[in-house]
């Protein structure tokens, strides 16, 4: 969708009715930037999306499950089932089975569910028990469950202790008719378990009704959506599945910092890094395809800016209502890298001022701002930074205090970057948490001379043909020794 993202969507429908998908306060659980270590962000990256999915006894959770990872295809999702931890029945519960409450609090183990949570939520794997609902006992093998980044937690009570549900990130209350749910139980209990209607009935008016009641209908007030219908409300399923995809396929940084945005990766994407990192490939090819990916960013970049609605006529007579974007612009190269995102931003912003920033790296300890040329009404404008590259975030640092210096106001910058590495963004957005850095990728990190790997070499050298023009770009221990000090 091109004016708003799912997530956007389904954070901005709270508390209303949208195509049938009941939405409250969809909870994300946000450590402070402010006080988050590197420690603590690295535990964060680690941490899976966990969904739990609750509703009354044949209510169409499973289906709902199933239906959701069926669309996913993604291996990275698991399903764990609550009813996999019911307590086993002793001796004497077992000669009066039929008076047991299978939908009561305590006819589970909570607390083994939750050890199994915790393990799966840091990183390890885990044995769910087999129940057996002859035996009524957990029976081997049991099922190997192993850490992936989404886990869907099912089952009529799993938002009943608050300590589960404050493992969720997103809360799914299947609400479907009582009729309905009693006809699906009649079924499946007479097919399934070889019950005649008079004991499911019987069953039903004794345990299931009152235990729904009592137990798991006042949990829906914790739900953050609500899906009426159960699996057959696939307008509500396809969103769920939309948002989960997000989150699969966003960087793990973007989890902590909402500031930072990479850029969705394709295959297109994909193959224009693997040109501008090859060092065989040629200055031409690197500059070519380095634009491409200039444009891209300098596209996404544009769009964080703000908006207001307008309305125009088309050449056939009718009215359109789209947006006109904030004209008070100004771009802000770091020289000399930075120069070269200046003409896809002009392509893009025909007239845009752009400033110059200077800085000099010292070793890479310390920077010395030594040249800044910037529009004398820069205050008053969005300021578009850009730098292909974020290393340590040293440069970045200097050049966001220089334009706040100038009267800039923080949450008027975007940082605009082609990669970067963690440590930079950490730096950075822990320094200004108001400002957007919009990059394609991230990167592993730094090596022990502060370079980014793995890197595209030194970019302003490929870029403005400072090694031999049009000729490969060798590894250093490649070079003779005449290229190498040209």
């Amino acid at each position: 969708m091109d004016s708003k993202s799912v997530e956007d969507m389904i954070e901005a429908s709270s508390g209303v009715h949208f195509s049938g998908f009941h939405m409250d306060a969809l909870e994300m659980r946000n450590t402070e930037v402010g006080q988050l270590t590197a420690s603590a962000a690295e535990e964060m990256c680690r941490q899976p999306f966990v969904i739990g999915v609750a509703g009354g006894a044949a209510s169409g959770k499973t289906t709902v499950c199933d239906m959701i990872i069926q669309q996913l295809h993604d291996q990275r999702v698991v399903l764990v089932n609550q009813d996999s931890f019911y307590h086993d029945l002793t001796e004497e519960e077992l000669t009066r089975v039929h008076e047991y409450n299978f939908d009561h609090p305590d006819a589970f183990d909570t607390e083994q569910l939750l050890c199994a949570m915790e393990k799966l939520r840091h990183g390890q794997a885990v044995d769910i028990p087999n129940y057996d609902f002859k035996s009524y006992k957990n029976v081997f093998p049991a099922r190997r469950v192993n850490p992936s980044d989404v886990i869907i937690l099912e089952g009529i009570l799993i938002f009943h202790d608050p300590r589960i549900r404050e493992l969720m990130n997103m809360k799914i209350f299947v609400d479907t008719d009582a009729d309905v749910r009693l006809a699906r139980r009649i079924r499946r209990d007479i097919v399934e378990k070889g019950r005649d209607i008079a004991t499911v009935l019987d069953q039903y008016s004794k345990f299931v009704k009152p235990a729904f009641d009592d137990f798991i209908l006042p949990t829906k007030k914790y739900a953050d959506i609500i899906i009426p219908r159960g699996g057959d409300n696939h307008v509500a399923i396809d969103l769920i599945v939309q948002h989960i995809r997000t989150k699969l396929g966003q960087h793990d940084m973007c989890k902590i910092y909402p500031n930072l945005y990479v850029i969705q990766s394709t295959f297109q994407i994909r193959g224009m890094h693997t040109l501008i990192r090859d060092s065989q490939t040629t200055k031409h090819d690197f500059v070519f395809y380095a634009d491409r990916l200039i444009r891209l960013v300098v596209e996404h970049g544009l769009g964080h800016l703000p908006f207001t609605e307008k309305q125009v006529t088309t050449p056939t007579g009718s009215v359109y209502t789209g947006v006109d974007f904030c004209k008070r612009l100004c771009g802000v190269s770091v020289i000399r890298s930075g120069e070269s995102m200046e003409n896809a931003l002009r392509a893009c912003c025909k007239g845009m001022k752009i400033g110059k920033i200077l800085i000099h790296r010292e070793g890479d300890n310390g920077q010395q701002l030594i040249y800044e040329k910037l529009p004398q009404d820069i205050s008053d404008r969005h300021v578009l930074l850009l730098d292909p590259i974020l290393g340590t975030g040293n440069s970045a640092v200097q050049a966001i205090s220089l334009l706040i210096s100038k009267g800039v106001p923080e949450s008027n910058i975007i940082f605009l970057n082609l990669i970067s590495a963690p440590q930079g963004v950490h730096v950075v957005c822990k320094r200004f948490p108001r400002i957007k850095i919009v990059t394609s990728e991230i990167e592993t990190g730094l090596n022990e001379d502060f370079r980014v790997i793995p890197g595209m070499g030194e970019f302003g050298d490929r870029y403005f043909g400072t090694d031999d023009d049009d000729q490969p770009v060798l590894p250093p221990k490649n070079r003779d020794t005449k290229s190498s000090t040209d």
